[in-house]
């Protein structure tokens, strides 16, 4: 057990940031998944809020910069694909 007051503060911090990015990331891919399985128009309708997700969870370290941005990529080639 922590024998800090800091040290508690810590564990309390750390376990609301841990369930606000689960959240945060959970919320992400199912946003990818009704975007692969959306059609052309509503696929297009998707995509700027999906991409606008993965840039912020990449600022704040979620995810990394160079796996949002591989996502992006494949998004953006499947939606033009459609």
């Amino acid at each position: 057990m922590a024998n800090h007051k800091s040290a508690l503060k810590r564990i309390r911090s750390n376990e609301t940031k841990r369930l606000r990015n689960r959240y945060q990331h959970k919320t992400t891919r199912n946003a990818i998944k009704k975007l692969r399985e959306a059609d052309k128009e509503g696929a297009t309708a998707l995509l700027p809020s999906v991409v606008s997700m993965l840039d912020k969870l990449a600022k704040n370290n979620i995810i990394h910069k160079n796996k949002a941005a591989n996502l992006k990529s494949q998004l953006t080639k499947y939606v033009a694909a459609l």
